[in-house]
């Protein structure tokens, strides 16, 4: 993605100095953010997302979204992974700060790039330990739902239909979804 403008007022987090310029590095085939000072790299990587379809029994734990983006949406737990913290240390630790849920991580139900907003979702399949769970600053509202009481229409983003379809056909996800033009891809937000 070409800006606009060369200059930026970001401050190199190297060497302090405001003097980030946006140029294609020798060797490389991409702009990026360089330091006209002490040239170092700054590389803008995708987000990771991690998750859990979390399950007790024949039942799906769903959290109705209490934040934005698509506040009052459901979502199964998921979100950033942090540094230092494995996949499904995160995919646990997810599901107990959305919905105070201990889970076990059994196995991997799909994995989603989203080009267009530069996150790559690592979905698994969990499983509560017991039937407690809670409401969170997170979420406002926190279920266990038969599948056929699951809110398809509710969904938060397309990626939680993905994962949940994945998971009751018992066949992988591995999605790509590219940017279709301007704005957000249509299949990503509604």
């Amino acid at each position: 993605m070409m800006k606009e403008n060369n200059e930026s007022s970001d401050f190199c987090s190297r060497c302090g100095q405001q003097s980030i310029k946006f140029l294609v590095p020798t060797n490389d085939n991409r702009e990026r953010k360089v330091c006209h000072h002490c040239h170092f790299i700054h590389y803008e990587n995708p987000k990771v997302v991690v998750g859990a379809v979390t399950t007790y029994e024949d039942k799906f734990l769903l959290c109705k979204r209490a934040i934005e983006p698509q506040l009052g949406l459901w979502t199964y737990p998921a979100g950033f992974l942090e540094n230092d913290e494995s996949l499904e240390e995160g995919a646990k630790r997810e599901a107990f700060e959305e919905a105070f849920a201990e889970i076990d991580i059994s196995h991997l139900v799909g994995v989603y790039s989203l080009t267009r907003i530069n996150q790559v979702h690592i979905i698994y399949a969990g499983t509560m330990r017991k039937p407690d769970y809670q409401v969170s600053v997170e979420s406002s509202e926190v279920l266990l739902l038969d599948r056929v009481d699951i809110p398809w229409e509710s969904l938060a983003f397309p990626v939680i239909k993905w994962a949940l379809e994945a998971y009751i056909t018992n066949v992988p996800g591995v999605v790509e979804r590219k940017s279709s033009g301007g704005g957000l891809d249509e299949a990503w937000m509604r």
